[in-house]
């Protein structure tokens, strides 16, 4: 299994707005891709600025490539994260399950 992390940084004053945002946009993409199974979103406010981490679970870098396109370490965006993000971290990361919960994620 692949854990795929993606960071992106808003204004802590966007934070929640941010968040409906990505409700409304890349988690159902993520849940609506062959091989995907599962996404979290984790936020962290720190003074001013609010961190966002998507943790997504995937079957093979094939099914993240469905997602992501043919180079699945280049970050995805969406129309309206220009409103919302500070800066376009152009990459993500990728990392091979070593140890996971028994039941399914």
């Amino acid at each position: 299994m692949i854990a795929r992390i993606w960071h992106g940084v808003t204004e802590a004053k966007k934070s929640e707005e941010y968040l409906d945002y990505l409700e409304e946009t890349g988690v159902p993409d993520y849940w609506a891709t062959q091989g995907n199974r599962g996404v979290y979103v984790l936020c962290r406010t720190v003074g001013d600025r609010a961190h966002f981490l998507t943790l997504s679970f995937w079957d093979s870098i094939d099914d993240v490539k469905r997602f992501a396109g043919q180079d699945p370490d280049r970050a995805k965006y969406y129309p309206a994260d220009e409103q919302f993000l500070l800066d376009f971290e152009p990459t993500v990361e990728h990392f091979e399950v070593a140890v996971g919960p028994e039941r399914e994620i």
